[in-house]
């Protein structure tokens, strides 16, 4: 998947004209990437058509479309969460309903890096990679970006109609697998190039 570009950027009235529709397509789009895991956890597949939404997003709800190197740092923020060649990327939510659980559920996480799959039918499973920008000694940050890089052979066996998909965590402080939905699979597909 190609970055986005500051040529792929629109001006601000561009943007709040067309706004309503691009909105309820993204919208349409994200809840195809949207996979709950667990009780307290989400992830979203990520694209470059929702990155490219959410640069437009902070530009709208800073006001910042002419203030010099806005576009430059929504850019530099958002472009290394856009898949690569043969990667899925996304953004894995941890939700929980109090800022006193949240903190408390946050430190019991530390090490959640080496806790977190992908497995593609009978593949093997594949480990998350995450941000580390996201990560600390005492806790985990709530929005966590990871990253799965695909060989050949586990695109393939993606590629088949009908192959399970599923995500899990096996940290010993939450755990949970989700199986995606043969929409999301195909949804996900296009990522990969």
């Amino acid at each position: 998947m190609q970055p986005i570009r500051m040529k792929d950027i629109l001006d601000k009235t561009t943007y709040e004209n067309g706004r309503p529709d691009y909105r309820r397509r993204i919208m349409v789009l994200k809840n195809k990437r949207r996979v709950p895991l667990g009780n307290h956890a989400t992830v979203h597949f990520e694209s470059r058509e929702t990155m490219l939404y959410q640069i437009h997003e902070m530009l709208r709800a800073e006001d910042s479309w002419t203030r010099p190197g806005a576009i430059e740092d929504e850019l530099e923020a958002y472009n290394p969460i856009v898949p690569g060649d043969g990667e899925l990327s996304a953004t894995l939510m941890l939700e929980w309903d109090t800022p006193e659980e949240r903190a408390l559920h946050l430190a019991a996480l530390v090490g959640l890096e080496d806790h977190v799959w992908l497995e593609i039918g009978e593949e093997a499973p594949i480990k998350a990679v995450f941000d580390h920008a996201q990560m600390g000694v005492e806790r985990v940050s709530s929005v966590q970006y990871i990253r799965w890089s695909l060989s050949e052979r586990q695109r393939d066996a993606m590629a088949g109609d009908g192959t399970t998909l599923r995500i899990s965590v096996d940290h010993p402080h939450y755990r949970a697998r989700s199986v995606l939905a043969e929409e999301t699979r195909r949804e996900l597909l296009a990522d990969l190039g």
